[in-house]
């Protein structure tokens, strides 16, 4: 279980966060639902450790590692399909494991036919797909998303959800996602709070499908 616990962050005179509480649970996908600019983004960065917040306390990351799977997609432009995902392992395994691990994660991503391919030749669909491939790929007890499928056609969004999941359900680790869309909250997700106000504030807790 992960705890925030009366967090309080603000940037000069602007409050984000005040007396903030909210809890994940282990093995579950919980999604942050609510409009843009609301606070979302900060809350992820924080439980990340990317930013710090004035008070409050959480509880059980001691030792955990993390995936971020961002907005935009962060691959290496200098590298392939496979040397992005490579990048992340080489300090973790043997050749024969990275080998194992990235034909796996290429495979169940759908991009077989494009590990030689670099960032400039792929489109933004393949791109965010070798970025969840690498997410899944590090070894991390966390992994975050933050608005990982938007801007996405119909079609491609419903095709990589359908790979995170099936990822997901291979992986069964701790995932805490932000959107703003209800319908993909829904999808994905065990949990869902839905977030709004300034400070930010918990008004509604539902269950996604994943229930």
């Amino acid at each position: 279980m992960i705890r925030l616990k009366n967090i309080y962050k603000a940037y000069d005179d602007l409050v984000v966060l005040k007396d903030f509480n909210i809890d994940f649970e282990d093995e579950k996908i919980t999604a942050l639902l609510g409009p843009s600019g609301c606070g979302k983004t900060t809350l992820l960065n924080i439980i990340a450790g990317l930013e710090a917040y004035q008070s409050g306390t959480i509880e059980g990351l001691a030792d955990k590692t993390f995936s971020y799977i961002f907005q935009e997609d962060r691959l290496l432009p200098w590298a392939t399909v496979e040397g992005n995902i490579r990048f992340v392992l080489e300090t973790r395994y043997d050749e024969e494991t990275i080998r194992t691990i990235l034909n796996k994660y290429i495979e169940m991503v759908g991009l077989e036919d494009y590990r030689t391919y670099y960032p400039n030749q792929l489109s933004g669909g393949m791109k965010q797909r070798v970025a969840i491939a690498r997410a899944f790929a590090y070894p991390s007890d966390i992994l975050l998303m933050d608005e990982a499928f938007k801007g996405l056609d119909m079609e491609l969004k419903i095709g990589l959800i359908q790979s995170f999941l099936a990822l997901w359900k291979k992986d069964r680790r701790r995932v805490i996602m932000v959107t703003h869309d209800i319908n993909e909250a829904m999808d994905i997700a065990h949990d869902i709070y839905i977030l709004g106000g300034r400070p930010l504030e918990i008004k509604e807790k539902r269950a996604g499908k994943n229930k």
